[in-house]
């Protein structure tokens, strides 16, 4: 064992919204997800084997810099569902927008990524996504693909 942890991944991110049930409308009418749980205050949003946590009391001005960076199975059902609910997305080359509370949020495709879900955790959550040749490339890079 070494004397430092290794940082291994995310459980989970809270996001400050300002009321859960608001904040869960908003977030249905983008995404497709599962309900986990509800405690006073907070909701939790499913994503396998991690989540999404919502929690009450959001009172600071909107981020700018400050983000979550969220993965989709399709990036233009994501835009297409911002535009229909008129959530503008913000200028520059990736899809970004920010929810009702000021929160900014990043996303991005699954195929297009390095991050890679353990087969079966994407078959528990019914999902058949293939990596693309640069995601797989970069993973290669790094020990942690099959070559080829």
């Amino acid at each position: 064992m070494s004397e430092r942890p290794r940082l291994v991944g995310i459980n989970h991110v809270a996001l400050e919204v300002g009321d859960i049930d608001e904040a869960l409308a908003f977030y249905d009418s983008v995404f497709t997800f599962t309900l986990r749980g509800r405690s006073a205050g907070m909701a939790f949003l499913d994503m396998g084997d991690q989540f999404l946590a919502l929690a009450a009391g959001r009172t600071q001005e909107p981020d700018s810099v400050r983000h979550l960076g969220l993965v989709v199975d399709d990036k233009e059902a994501t835009r297409r569902a911002l535009e229909r609910e008129g959530v503008p997305i913000l200028p520059g080359r990736g899809l970004d927008f920010l929810d009702p509370w000021g929160n900014l949020v990043q996303v991005v495709g699954y195929p297009d990524i390095q991050f890679t879900k353990a087969p079966e955790v994407l078959r528990g959550m019914g999902l058949e996504i293939e990596k693309s040749e640069s995601a797989l490339g970069e993973l290669r890079d790094k020990g942690l693909a099959p070559e080829g």
